[in-house]
């Protein structure tokens, strides 16, 4: 196994332990920009990858009963039918041509950028909506919004393995302002589940998916979470966040350039 890619997959899975941001915005552009996986692969594998660790990750918040069942209902129902469309999409497209590889990077660096802006607009986001119940949506419209949001998140996610972290869980304080932090990151986590291992079957009908990547990444990244979990409140949170801000703006950048 290549010590690198063990060892990346140790960092990164230390950040998401610690800040709790989803692994996607870190691997896929690691993978891309320093190790020149291309970034179908790079998105595939990735897909795989959050696959297995948010499997283990729900199986913790249903033993809490941290896990709004009804919400992952609604958002599966618009975002695994998204996912399957846009890898049927990938495929009548090519998902391993140059040009579209291209154009993955490109969904790659915007979702990168929106998981900066869920990161650090978030607490104001929850604080605008709190000062407006007016505003705040329910009944069928709020069951519609949540279908319409995981439809968007199932696209996003297929393309650029990105949004079913930070993306997904800003969406959820805003739609649902009433849930407890522990709920929030309980449903975002149990969600995703089904929606990146329907993304990552279509990856690998894709033919873009590199097990034994996977399987090193997955050797660095579990005892990773581990420690950073367990180091979480060492650390201000403020810092750390504005510190993972600062370095996913400065990858969208370079896969811009």
């Amino acid at each position: 196994m290549d010590l690198s890619f063990i060892a990346s997959g140790f960092g990164v899975g230390l950040l998401v332990g610690m800040t709790g941001v989803g692994g996607g915005s870190l691997m896929t552009p690691i993978l891309t920009l320093l190790f020149g996986v291309s970034p179908s692969v790079a998105v595939g594998t990735d897909l795989a990858f959050a696959a297995v660790t948010k499997s283990a990750g729900t199986f913790t918040h249903r033993l809490r009963g941290t896990v709004r069942w009804d919400i992952v209902r609604l958002l599966c129902l618009g975002a695994v039918p998204a996912a399957i469309v846009a890898a049927i999409g990938l495929k009548q497209f090519g998902a391993l041509d140059k040009e579209i590889g291209q154009l993955i990077r490109y969904s790659i660096a915007g979702s990168v950028l929106l998981t900066v802006v869920a990161i650090l607009f978030r607490s104001k986001m929850l604080a605008w909506i709190n000062a407006h119940p007016e505003r705040q949506l329910q009944g069928r419209a709020l069951d519609t919004a949540t279908v319409v949001a995981g439809a968007v998140l199932g696209t996003l996610v297929t393309i650029s393995s990105i949004g079913a972290g930070a993306i997904g869980a800003t969406l959820l304080v805003m739609l649902y302002p009433r849930l407890s932090a522990a709920e929030v990151a309980g449903t975002d986590i149990a969600y995703a589940v089904p929606l990146t291992a329907v993304a990552a079957f279509g990856h690998w009908w894709l033919g873009s998916i590199d097990w034994m990547l996977l399987l090193t990444l997955l050797v660095g990244s579990v005892p990773g979470i581990t420690i950073g979990s367990w180091f979480a409140r060492a650390v201000p949170e403020r810092v750390l966040r504005g510190l993972l801000a600062a370095t996913l703006t400065a990858v969208a950048a370079k896969l811009l350039a």
